[in-house]
């Protein structure tokens, strides 16, 4: 069968947009004249009303239905994407419509891409990790000043943190303590300042050692051990029953560990900063043959009080920041057994950079210009 399309002499063309130009687009409506011809020679004409999108339609129809009467007749048509355009026509005034192909629409084309690697796209983990720490820190400050906190679990962790940490915080101090004094000792006694020994040992336990220390081993002992439990948690959808349950995942395991964290780094600082002093006072007498009394006499000399005021403020930071960490890592943890321990791992880590970037800016803010701490040895 034989189609051939023709528009109807004197056809109602919609708005223009402009009268004249070499091309411009339109959106009107038409009668036209489908004329059928088969074999046997008969024919017959159907006029049907047709519809011509402008020139952004993406598609062209794809079946030609006409309906007449009784019955229906679909003609399949395969119709490539074109560009419609209105010529003016120099014979007799009237527009004529050209059509045209196009090979490919920019427009399309750039639209498929952008869904195609919209799609496709995910944020870098540490990206959406770091958020997630930042929104978790949010929330936990948020239902503690409401008084949301499951203090049965916040005592569980409070111990877990201080009387369970106590003793590898405490060792590790002492041995800290005693490897700075033998470095400050034999400097010192070559200058002829055996007196300002305790004074030197005491500030930088103070202000530095002793903070940095205890959390250097909370983040170790205590941080991995949150990154572990949530992350396994997480895998195993722990923390999604606790949602059906009517529990909030953060209420009931990310908020008590905070809390607890922040409570115990303090009391551990000021432990360790006392074992530290004891353990260089003890060396000093025993070895290089400088008493006691002379370290803790420069000691208390040298000390204020905002430097132990000091210690605490960066040991609660810096727990608060071991255990929001942790929790983070944990609660975002994928792929099995696997991801928990990369997230242990990456929790330990990135806990540590932390540590001591906070160290350095509360340093930076707590201690400014010039120092006269030692002018009274």
């Amino acid at each position: 069968m034989h189609i051939s399309l023709q528009g109807q002499r004197g056809a109602r063309f919609g708005e223009l947009c402009s009268s004249s130009g070499p091309n411009m687009q339109a959106a009107s409506q038409f009668y036209s004249v489908f004329y059928f011809s088969n074999s046997r020679g008969s024919s017959c004409d159907i006029f049907a009303r047709t519809k011509i999108k402008p020139l952004s339609s993406s598609k062209l129809a794809r079946k030609l239905d006409l309906t007449l009467g009784s019955w229906t007749c679909k003609f399949p048509c395969a119709v490539r994407p074109c560009r419609l355009s209105v010529i003016p026509n120099t014979n007799d005034g009237h527009p004529c419509i050209s059509v045209t192909e196009e090979d490919r629409r920019t427009d399309q084309a750039w639209n498929d891409e952008l869904e195609t690697f919209l799609s496709k796209w995910s944020p870098p983990g540490y990206l959406w990790r770091g958020l997630s720490v930042l929104i978790l820190a949010g929330q936990v400050i948020s239902r503690t000043i409401k008084g949301k906190v499951h203090w049965r679990n916040t005592l569980q962790q409070l111990e877990r943190v201080g009387p369970k940490s106590v003793g590898v915080c405490l060792l590790t101090s002492a041995f800290v303590g005693m490897a700075f004094t033998i470095q400050f000792v034999r400097e010192f006694t070559r200058l002829g300042l055996n007196r300002a020994v305790g004074g030197v040992l005491a500030l930088a336990f103070s202000r530095e050692l002793s903070p940095v220390v205890t959390s250097i081993v909370i983040a170790g002992r205590i941080g991995s051990a949150f990154a572990a439990e949530l992350g396994t948690m997480q895998v195993s959808e722990q923390t999604d029953t606790l949602r059906v349950l009517g529990a909030d995942p953060v209420d009931y395991l990310v908020t008590p560990r905070v809390i607890a964290s922040c409570i115990a780094l303090p009391f551990l600082t000021l432990m360790c900063f006392t074992v530290g002093m004891a353990s260089s006072a003890l060396l000093a007498d025993s070895v290089y043959g400088i008493g006691i009394n002379i370290i803790l006499d420069s000691a208390h000399r040298a000390l204020k009080s905002w430097d132990l005021v000091s210690a605490m403020i960066k040991s609660q930071v810096f727990g608060g920041i071991i255990s929001v960490v942790s929790c983070a890592w944990g609660v975002t943890t994928l792929g099995g057994a696997k991801g928990v321990g990369e997230s242990t791992t990456s929790a330990v880590v990135i806990s540590l950079v932390g540590i001591f970037m906070a160290d350095f800016a509360l340093s930076y803010c707590f201690f400014q210009g010039a120092g006269d701490s030692l002018k009274n040895l």
